[in-house]
């Protein structure tokens, strides 16, 4: 009976997003390279930063340390553009990779079967992140997925009824405390709610307030230099604004770019003459967060009153839009 007790004690320690286990020890194997540096990157907000490094040896690396949780981490060679994404948990792992693949596969990792056995999935048409999450309802995994990609493609309602389905065990999990963050600001900003006030500075450094436009239909459109998908939706953008700006129409530019260069450039290259707005802190920017913007490009339009009246509205959706909300007025 005590061994029994201990054996379950142990279990009850080992579980849970948020408990401390012991520490993880990676064993890894590049294949094609002998020599060079291998980084350890912990992932933040879209983001990664270098978090440990180790050198190569006879093609093989090693770290070791201690996770709070099982969470995204990125590993990468100094020739890597972009780190290969794996769970860091505690235990055991054996990593193979290569510099063109990435992460190849992942042995003694719990975590990681379910990580990478549905990492190609996530992306195809008709995956059910809901199945996902039925499936494996504590695992952080099931967790990040939904946080990650999820958030700006599942309708409000069918985002929360994927939350309730995750274990309370996972209370702690920074996927979950993040994603209940951004479902209160999804709540704040459907249809039919007033957009919340900000401040950010124009080209110039100027602060501009959202407020500063009332009285007039107003996109606000989140975007960047760097995002292709905004680059392609641009042109749309023009049109409406030259055929709806003498009706009382504008847009309200909001960039997620790090670089004001590129960013300037952007604006004159894809022939944007409304005013701009950022901060210049990429997906560490309040604003978009403030609107639970979690993928560009995405948008809100606004009534002369501030009132949220469609969001996320691209193509033909927005022209359409604007002609059955202007046209009728004019």
């Amino acid at each position: 009976m005590k061994n029994v007790l201990l054996i379950l004690s142990i279990v009850l320690v080992f579980t849970g997003c948020g408990q401390k286990q012991r520490g993880y020890q990676i064993k890894g194997e590049v294949d094609g390279l002998t020599e060079g540096k291998v980084y350890l990157k912990s992932f933040r907000n879209k983001m990664f930063f270098n978090a440990d490094s180790t050198q190569i040896k006879d093609g093989k690396f090693s770290f070791n340390g201690q996770a709070d949780a099982p969470v995204l981490f990125g590993i990468a060679t100094e020739n890597m553009k972009y780190p290969s994404q794996f769970f860091l948990e505690n235990t055991s792992m054996t990593i193979h990779m290569d510099e063109e693949k990435g992460i190849t596969s992942i042995q003694g990792s719990p975590a990681n079967d379910i990580f990478l056995g549905n990492a190609k999935k996530i992306h195809q048409p008709g995956f059910s992140i809901d199945s996902l999450v039925s499936v494996y309802p504590e695992s952080p995994v099931a967790a990040f997925y939904l946080y990650r990609y999820f958030t700006y493609q599942l309708p409000l309602d069918e985002l929360k009824s994927a939350r309730a389905k995750l274990s309370p065990s996972l209370a702690s999990c920074p996927y979950v405390t993040d994603l209940d963050g951004i479902i209160t600001q999804l709540e704040n900003v459907q249809i039919g709610k007033t957009a919340p006030e900000f401040s950010l500075p124009d080209t110039t450094g100027v602060m501009v307030s959202l407020s500063d436009f009332r009285g007039k239909y107003l996109l606000v459109d989140f975007w960047a230099a760097w995002c292709p998908p905004c680059r392609r939706e641009n042109p749309n953008v023009v049109k409406a604004f030259q055929e709806y700006n003498d009706k009382g129409f504008t847009v309200l530019g909001i960039s997620l770019d790090r670089d004001k260069k590129q960013w300037v450039k952007a604006i004159a290259d894809d022939n944007l003459t409304w005013t701009h707005l950022s901060d210049l802190k990429y997906w560490d920017s309040e604003i978009p967060a403030l609107y639970g913007v979690r993928g560009i490009p995405a948008n809100v339009l606004l009534d002369p009153q501030g009132t949220i009246i469609a969001r996320n509205i691209t193509g033909e959706d927005l022209q359409n839009k604007l002609k059955e909300v202007i046209q009728p007025n004019r």
